[in-house]
């Protein structure tokens, strides 16, 4: 039974590229693949188009609310494999039907594209990937301290912003996009520092360790009624401030 893949990175991971080396290695061997991209990326029009030059057109343009069953059905037998650019882009629905064709016409599908958007948050087509595909290889590229890269930043008139709408295509409208890892991604884009970081975690340890005693004095009242009032105010404190003592940790291990 064949599988679906999805080969996913952060942008210039060599996505497209390592498409075009496996339609290439298929064809080589005499054998026929198609290959699919989301209408909606607009770069490079009916075509694929990789950072270091090569292009091909695609087989099949995927419109935003098309049903790919009516396509996928289409395809002969004789296919090898189908390769998808972009996948990112598509619906759960046509995920869906990419998964489907894969154990009803035992032909392998490829998907490849991005794991998120610029804000950090799953596109519908990669998030449904990442629940249903079979095989998931992750690609990599170099953030510019030399880190390993997984974020997406978006940049429009040559600044860093966290902004927008979700779907803005690389090398329209004056944007582009950097790869970036945790630690540049957090600096860069979100403008949050080691300094800013240790400054209100501290501050929030400081809260904490004033209401451990507070707890210490309120054991000492003599009133039952101003003890539980206090002590449920104190309760509220405490959960309050491990709320954002916990947010911050999680912060800090995108890093």
């Amino acid at each position: 039974m064949n599988k679906l893949y999805y080969r996913y990175g952060a942008m210039n991971s060599g996505k497209t590229t390592l498409l075009l080396q496996v339609a290439h290695n298929y064809e080589e061997r005499e054998m026929k693949v198609l290959i699919l991209k989301p209408g909606i990326d607009t770069k490079g029009d009916n075509k694929i188009v990789t950072r270091i030059g090569l292009s091909r057109e695609v087989d099949h343009l995927i419109l935003p609310d098309e049903d790919l069953s009516v396509y996928l059905k289409s395809i002969s037998n004789d296919i090898s494999c189908v390769l998808v650019d972009e996948s990112q882009f598509l619906s759960k629905e046509q995920i869906d039907e990419l998964y489907k064709f894969t154990k009803l016409k035992n032909i392998s599908v490829i998907c490849y594209g991005l794991r998120s958007d610029f804000k950090t948050n799953a596109f519908p087509g990669s998030k449904r990937l990442f629940e249903v595909a079979d095989v998931m290889e992750e690609m990599y590229t170099t953030c510019r301290c030399g880190k390993r890269a997984k974020f997406n930043a978006r940049i429009v008139n040559g600044e860093f912003t966290s902004s927008g709408d979700q779907v803005a295509i690389d090398g329209e409208n004056e944007v582009s996009y950097e790869s970036l890892c945790g630690k540049c991604y957090l600096e860069k884009v979100l403008k949050i520092t080691d300094y800013d970081y240790d400054k209100e975690n501290n501050s929030i340890k400081d809260r904490l360790r004033i209401y451990k005693e507070e707890i210490k004095k309120n054991n000492k009242l003599t009133s039952k009624t101003l003890k539980k009032e206090k002590k449920t105010i104190l309760i509220k404190l405490r959960d309050e401030l491990n709320k954002n003592l916990h947010k911050n940790e999680y912060t800090r291990k995108l890093k």
